[in-house]
């Protein structure tokens, strides 16, 4: 690793107001690598709010934007040429691609304009058929080219960097088998100073109402999350005295909520909204967190309720695949089974004690030892970088 404190550069299309794993990825490794000793620059696109935020932070450079009117807590930004030459002065070692999109595309040109190493995190399945169903504009004839085309599109960004991070080994592989060969597995961090252990009694009852056991969703409220297999297993397990608890907002809210009304599950719901402060109390709370998501490169809040102690039923897939150990940290169903989501959510609440190794799971993924590997990365590509500078004279 190197000696020398480093000046880098984020670029990313989304951040706060906006909650969730890829910001808070993004604001974890921004404060660990700053309180390091390290400048970090962020360029992003925002809202009104998000300057708000960055007025009150270091370095955030917030780009002039336009809603992304499919998913308004989003923004694109829009020409951020001036935004981006105010960074010039950084003189940046490295720079590190957040989001593929518009401020992702700009952060290569910068890189590439100042010769230095680019970086790119693979943080988001964005080639999944849900998400381009749900996100994408256009009608059906375009959305099928977008499909069609995604993967060539990861491709593109890919071989424009010096390396890809991706966050699991699940996805390392699956990058691998799309023929991206500059992939380096460094997790993304979560602050285990603020997600840990804590009493959360009074939250817990207020919460459960006269029922005996708390099962939690906190994420997007987004058709690629399978949230409608929650509901289902809910149905399956109405008479259990129940309560799922459901934090985050999204596109799929409306849809959601009606669904829980169509089958009668009010009073086995209660929707908490976007969370911004005190999640923690949340897990704390709960018995077990269920995501029933085929989306998660990792699934940050997947290391953060095992942070807390508190088990993870989640789909077989993808990341979540790898991170849940059965009769450990958690138990793992088959992706969109209602029956076996509620099977496995009955075995862990009647026996939630047994699942010990929560912790120790969250451990291997803090933000200090997801920090230490981020660095040796970067110190790796800027040596390389020099070499060949060298070599080239």
């Amino acid at each position: 690793m190197r000696a020398k404190k480093l000046r880098i550069s984020f670029y990313t299309d989304t951040y706060l107001p906006a909650v969730d794993g890829v910001v808070r990825s993004i604001s974890d490794f921004k404060r660990e690598l700053e309180e390091r000793g390290n400048t970090v620059y962020l360029i992003t696109s925002g809202n009104a709010e998000t300057k708000r935020i960055a007025s009150r932070e270091k370095n955030v450079i917030v780009t002039p934007s336009i809603k992304f009117k499919k998913y308004p807590q989003y923004s694109l930004s829009i020409l951020p040429f001036m935004e981006i030459a105010k960074t010039r002065n950084a003189d940046a070692d490295i720079v590190h691609v957040h989001t593929p999109f518009v401020m992702g595309i700009y952060g290569i040109m910068s890189g590439r304009m100042r010769s230095v190493p680019v970086i790119w995190t693979f943080h988001t399945m964005f080639t999944n058929r849900d998400a381009i169903n749900q996100y994408a504009p256009g009608n059906t004839m375009f959305k099928k080219l977008v499909m069609k085309h995604s993967w060539s599109y990861v491709k593109f960004i890919a071989n424009r960097c010096d390396a890809v991070i991706a966050p699991t080994e699940t996805i390392r592989k699956k990058l691998y088998g799309a023929g991206i060969r500059n992939v380096v597995v460094v997790p993304n961090g979560v602050n285990l100073k603020r997600f840990k252990r804590e009493k959360s009694t009074a939250l817990r009852r207020k919460l459960l109402k006269g029922d005996k056991w708390m099962v939690l969703y906190v994420g997007r409220l987004s058709k690629e999350k399978n949230i409608d297999t929650l509901i289902s297993a809910a149905k399956i397990l109405k008479e259990k005295r129940i309560k799922f608890v459901i934090v985050g907002d999204g596109p799929y809210a409306a849809h959601v909520k009606n669904r829980v009304l169509k089958l009668g599950l009010e009073d086995r719901f209660v929707f908490a909204g976007k969370i911004t402060k005190g999640l923690v109390r949340y897990y704390n709370a709960a018995d077990l967190l269920c995501l029933p998501s085929t989306f998660e490169t990792q699934g940050i809040v997947c290391i953060e309720s095992m942070a807390c102690g508190t088990p993870v039923v989640g789909a077989d897939y993808l990341a979540l695949k790898e991170i849940i150990r059965n009769g450990k940290n958690g138990e793992k169903f088959r992706p969109k089974d209602p029956k076996d989501c509620a099977r496995k959510i009955e075995k862990v609440i009647n026996n939630v004690r047994s699942y010990r190794d929560c912790e120790s799971t969250a451990n291997r993924y803090s933000i200090k030892v997801a920090t230490d590997q981020l660095l040796s990365l970067y110190g790796d590509l800027i040596e390389k970088r020099s070499r060949n500078k060298t070599k080239g004279r």
